[in-house]
């Protein structure tokens, strides 16, 4: 059941033509207009975050800031660690940049953020490549220096004709 006060979003005749940016979607209706200081000032700390803790922010997001106390989404708990240890840092850097924070405090929101995948696709070798490197294995001298290369060769050639075959 939809509460009294919900009213879909239905473009009249007489709005704007079509927005070509989010700041401009917000600017072209009334009630969405509301938004924009808010979500302009959002970005701008997100990014004074960001600057201020570039490695360790990446992953994180503004959830909150009113009432002098700002809440940053975490994605884990080891990062939220590790994000604990330099609060203080974030804090005088946002202090710096004219922000009255006078609390952070962090949420874990496992899942919030799309995990970028680690996993690639090695390319095969082509059979000419193999046989290239099968000659370079035969052609090198057998000497201590060369051991561990041959060796290496050899289990690459080998891995790669039976995962060919």
């Amino acid at each position: 059941m939809r509460p009294s006060s919900f009213t879909p979003f239905k473009p009249s005749a007489s709005s704007p033509k079509p927005a070509k940016g989010a700041a401009e979607f917000l600017r072209s209706h009334d009630k969405l207009a509301m938004l924009l200081p808010a979500v302009t000032r959002m970005a701008s700390l997100q990014r004074d975050c960001a600057a201020a803790l570039p490695a360790t922010f990446a992953q994180c997001a503004v959830l909150q800031y009113e009432a002098d106390q700002l809440i940053l989404s975490v994605p884990n708990a080891a990062l939220a660690a590790r994000l604990k240890q330099q609060l203080p840092k974030l804090q005088d850097e946002l202090l710096q940049r004219g922000w009255q924070v006078s609390a952070i405090r962090l949420k874990v929101q496992v899942g919030k953020t799309v995990a970028k995948s680690t996993t690639s696709s090695k390319p095969a070798l082509s059979t000419r490549a193999v046989s290239a490197f099968a000659e370079l294995n035969v052609a090198l001298e057998d000497s201590s220096r060369n051991r561990e290369l041959k060796a290496a060769l050899a289990a690459m050639v080998r891995h790669h004709r039976t995962n060919n075959k």
